[in-house]
């Protein structure tokens, strides 16, 4: 019989190594800092550093206490409206209405409170009904009929660009509301809505807190709930959203309902800051708004992006709006930089998509 005798390698000798695992492209990692800009909001935080700097340098009076108060108090006034509108267009949808809904909102708190002689709270309380209801409207619209929200809020908008002129006249006699500030509630009205609070001698408006804090939370309903979770599906693939369970038209009526909350918030703002309202204002306000969240990082597409994005991109036109004032520019300027800053937004944004899906 044949025996086959095993050769045990030598004692201390180091055992063979496996073999190395060949790397490819699908599981190579990317460098950190590509990873980093790959944030949509890592990269509108540079840009927004960037436009500070630039002010810094071509406006001395930005580093006045004042102006950086007063810089903030124009990007919360948008900053406020871009987080729902951001959280809409995640959602993949969007909303030209929400300029003119702001106004409004105004509108109907104003003249239901002095037409009818009653507690303005009545009027805050009735325009939020009514900013609600013309969320709810457009929501549920775009899901009953599935045309895109382009054309529904389209529609919306010249209703409500109409319906504010020819009623404030038909009410009022004139194109703008009559003053409230010596009606009951104004005061306690204007201290949620419109006061202003002392940091190291320099007046800070309410609106910077308030939307601080609307930040913080949405972020927390992106990130951290199932809310969140259905935004970003619904606005990835409502089909796909749809089969797996998710409340597809409660979602998408929902988000309408934020941005019309959102426009009921900053209507309120504006009533008890100069007491009255004109009626034809607030056209336009939507490009600023739907603008300030694709700098922010929101995907056109829907199912991408975040709630601090638009908080940067909203940041970035409230220094460009007011830093071209205390360069001494000329203001007509505000609408080339606008432009400019979509342009290189959208770019940057097809460019961490690209980044995102790449293997």
């Amino acid at each position: 019989m044949t025996m086959t005798q095993t050769t045990a390698p030598a004692a201390g000798s180091p055992s063979p190594a496996p073999p190395a695992r060949e790397k490819d492209g699908r599981t190579s990692e990317r460098p950190l800092a590509v990873r980093l800009l790959a944030r949509p909001e890592v990269g509108v935080f540079l840009g927004a550093a960037a436009v500070y700097v630039f002010f810094l340098i071509a406006a001395p009076p930005v580093r006045d206490g004042s102006s950086m108060a007063n810089i903030l108090y124009q990007s919360s006034t948008i900053g406020i409206m871009a987080l729902p509108v951001a959280l809409l267009m995640i959602g993949g949808e969007f909303d030209l209405s929400a300029g003119v809904a702001v106004i409004t909102s105004a509108l109907t708190a104003s003249m239901l409170s002095y037409q009818l002689t009653m507690n303005v709270w009545v009027g805050v309380i009735v325009a939020l009904l009514v900013s609600l209801g013309i969320g709810f409207f457009n929501g549920w619209l775009v899901v009953r009929t599935g045309l895109p929200s382009f054309l529904i809020t389209l529609g919306s908008f010249l209703i409500l660009q109409g319906v504010n002129l020819a009623v404030t006249k038909l009410v009022t006699g004139n194109v703008a509301t009559d003053d409230i500030s010596d009606m009951d509630g104004f005061s306690q009205a204007q201290k949620v809505f419109a006061s202003s609070f002392d940091v190291g001698g320099v007046q800070v408006k309410i609106t910077v807190v308030w939307w601080l804090v609307f930040a913080a939370i949405a972020t927390w309903v992106l990130l951290r709930t199932k809310y969140g979770n259905w935004t970003f599906a619904v606005g990835g693939n409502k089909d796909s959203a749809r089969a797996v369970g998710v409340p597809v038209t409660f979602s998408k009526i929902s988000l309408f309902m934020l941005v019309g909350f959102g426009a009921w918030f900053i209507g309120m703002h504006q009533l008890f800051s100069f007491n009255t309202v004109q009626s034809g204002e607030g056209v336009g306000q939507e490009l600023i708004y739907i603008s300030a969240a694709v700098i922010g990082g929101c995907l056109l597409t829907g199912g991408a992006g975040s709630a601090i994005g638009p908080v940067f991109g909203a940041f970035m036109f409230g220094m460009v709006q007011q830093g071209i004032v205390y360069a001494g520019w000329n203001p007509d300027w505000f609408k080339a930089f606008l432009g400019v800053m979509l342009l290189g937004a959208v770019l940057i944004n097809l460019w961490v998509q690209r980044t995102a899906t790449r293997r």
